[in-house]
């Protein structure tokens, strides 16, 4: 049976694929274990692999099937061919191999961080919703050096990775 690649709201992923499940609809949502930093403490999360997606295997994609997934709250689409509504199954080797990565419980880091020279955002702390650019980065520390205009003079802040997004 073919396994479709379902894109969904964000941060429904969880919700729709409770929700596929409960249509009798095999659904997978492979997910990773990190690091949540909280204001007074950090604690382990699971979160998506791919944030927004998730799998479905389904054996005969009829018209009426896709409807039936489509219609799931949180669904926004199955992802196929560009310009056109026909969806693109995902080899089972992709699928089987996002399984054994998974499982193996391998330390996964989804890297997201901007790049030296690259626009980025903060996205926690007193500098809140500015932007500048990465001049240095040390992923093994997780600091982050950020050039932001203010006053037409470039301030260098040091940021830890979760608190710096590419725009």
């Amino acid at each position: 049976m073919p396994w479709y690649a379902v894109h969904t709201k964000s941060r429904h992923e969880d919700k729709a694929n409770t929700l596929l499940v409960q249509k009798s609809i095999e659904s997978y949502l492979p997910k990773m274990e990190v690091w949540s930093r909280r204001k007074d403490r950090k604690k382990r999360i699971e979160v998506p692999l791919f944030a927004g997606y998730l799998f479905v295997n389904v054996e005969d994609l009829t018209n009426e099937k896709k409807v039936d997934v489509l219609r799931t709250h949180g669904v926004v689409r199955i992802l196929g061919k560009p310009n056109s509504h026909v969806p693109v199954p995902v080899p089972d080797a992709q699928i089987e191999a996002i399984r054994r990565i998974v499982d193996s419980k391998v330390e996964i880091q989804a890297c997201m961080y901007p790049n030296v020279g690259e626009k980025a955002r903060i996205a926690d702390g007193p500098f809140k919703g500015i932007e500048g650019v990465v001049l240095r980065s040390d992923l093994k520390k997780n600091l982050f050096v950020v050039s932001i205009d203010l006053l037409q003079r470039s301030v260098a802040i040091h940021l830890e990775g979760f608190q710096i997004e590419k725009i």
